[in-house]
């Protein structure tokens, strides 16, 4: 696993933080400590890979409040949730929230482990989203109104013929605008614009 990826832990028990440290050192991951919520947000960049593991119950502000308070920030690293027997309605609250999921302690070494490996896969596939949402946009601030327009309906599935009735403009005209699309959206064929421009569970078969 990569050394930029870190397994962040809030946690006011000192013996906790120190065996979550060792256990999660103990796979090759970089880990960070903190005693409570507040130190962690100091510190914390949002552009540093990872996850979070936080008790729920902590002085001061708890690691549920810690966790929509990320969320209000528009912080998506993925949340695990430690959590006592008693607690568990919070954790199922922290759920709803968008945690991972929550364990119960004592916890089991490897349960907790494979959490984190799917916590990270989660961060992953969030920051890859970003980035090609990101580059969409950049590419698509290029494009003028009306090749907008000509994209929109091309990606539906429409012929140019309909296109450019539905525009009131020549197929030629739509030929051309499609061709400048093509360009300026960096793509060598329509199934790459449309993989790009649609969400990859839409159809537009249906």
């Amino acid at each position: 696993m990569s050394p930029e990826i870190t397994v962040f832990v809030v946690d006011d028990d000192r013996a906790v933080r120190e065996s979550l440290a060792l256990l999660v050192q103990s796979v090759g991951l970089e880990v960070e400590t903190f005693a409570g919520a507040s130190d962690f947000l100091d510190s914390y960049q949002p552009d540093r890979r990872g996850c979070l593991i936080t008790d729920i119950r902590m002085p001061g502000m708890s690691g549920l409040e810690l966790q929509e308070r990320l969320s209000a920030d528009h912080q998506h690293i993925p949340v695990i949730v430690l959590t006592g027997f008693g607690d568990v309605p919070a954790a199922v609250r922290a759920l709803k929230g968008g945690a991972v999921d929550f364990v119960e302690k004592p916890f089991n070494p490897q349960a907790l482990l494979d959490l984190v490996q799917l916590a990270i896969a989660r961060d992953t596939e969030i920051r890859e989203q970003a980035e090609r949402e990101a580059e969409l946009a950049e590419r698509m601030a290029v494009l003028t109104p009306r090749e907008q327009e000509v994209m929109a309906l091309v990606v539906a599935g429409k012929a140019n013929k309909v296109i450019a009735i539905d525009l009131s403009i020549s197929e030629r005209t739509v030929e051309l605008h499609r061709g400048r699309i093509m360009k300026k959206m960096q793509v060598r064929s329509l199934a790459e614009l449309i993989r790009m421009v649609l969400p990859p569970s839409h159809d537009i078969s249906k």
